[in-house]
């Protein structure tokens, strides 16, 4: 079937907002994909052109006060709302059980949603989606360089990721101001602190009873816990050439490995099943 846009009223925590949806039918098992903090759906809809995904059910939004989503409320988005919404979402497209994968916020929201609701969950791909602390390098901004308006720390922090000398950042700071709503900026920001310094991400994430695959960009691979990953059995994958932004740097590679993992699960669950 080809891919439509459709769109999906949601209410969460006092916000209202109408989604913009991508969904390209399929018999094989559904994969939804939650993109990162000033990033869109877009960020996934070549998975409808890759072969590897053929026949794949797919379904990808943008987050409320992000992209073509609109939020009656940007200021009150925050990652419990973002969890709140994927569930409203699936529930209103009928989704029982998927292939959850998450980037960045959307890993974090992934996470918190996943581990409220493993039944629902074939697997879990977290690509470079908070486990630690030390993974707020972009969102730990908002209490590190204050500004006096949204408007005004929004244009500072796309300056400040622009200059930084990593694989894809100054595409991705090219495009931040088309792609989130200032106000929803900071809400977000303090939410992904907030969790990634107190709640126990990692321990979360390795004792989650799905299957799991953590993947990062290879300019990231000094990362503390990749090593407490790997001997925790859950699957790791370094992608080759890049950094926070496999999807931009290297998406053959990131699509082909998530691809291999989706395939693996797949027939896991049959095998069990049978």
């Amino acid at each position: 079937m080809p891919p439509v846009n459709e769109t999906i009223q949601v209410e969460s925590a006092g916000a209202r907002s109408r989604l913009s949806c991508f969904h390209r039918s399929g018999e094989r098992s559904t994969v939804v994909c939650l993109h990162g903090f000033g990033s869109t759906k877009e960020d996934y809809t070549d998975l409808a052109l890759h072969p590897a995904f053929a026949g794949r059910d797919l379904v990808f939004w943008d987050a409320p006060g992000c992209g073509q989503s609109i939020c009656d409320k940007p200021d009150l988005v925050s990652i419990p709302l973002l969890v709140d919404v994927v569930d409203q979402a699936l529930s209103k497209m009928q989704i029982q059980r998927c292939h959850l994968v998450g980037h960045s916020m959307g890993g974090l929201t992934a996470l918190q949603f996943a581990t409220a609701n493993p039944d629902r969950i074939l697997s879990f791909t977290n690509i470079e989606g908070n486990l630690a602390p030390e993974d707020c390098f972009l969102s730990r901004q908002i209490f590190d360089h204050p500004a006096e308006t949204p408007q005004d720390f929004l244009n500072a922090f796309a300056a400040r990721v622009r200059e930084k000398p990593e694989w894809s950042n100054r595409l991705y700071a090219a495009n931040l101001p088309v792609k989130v709503h200032p106000d929803a900026v900071a809400p977000i920001f303090r939410s992904m602190v907030e969790l990634s310094d107190h709640a126990p991400l990692l321990e979360t994430f390795i004792d989650a009873p799905f299957p799991k695959m953590f993947v990062y960009g290879e300019q990231n691979s000094e990362l503390s816990y990749i090593e407490r990953l790997t001997r925790s059995g859950a699957e790791v994958a370094e992608i080759p050439s890049s950094a926070h932004f496999p999807m931009y740097s290297n998406p053959q590679e990131l699509w082909s490995r998530l691809a291999q993992f989706i395939d693996r699960c797949d027939q896991n669950d049959m095998d069990v099943r049978q």
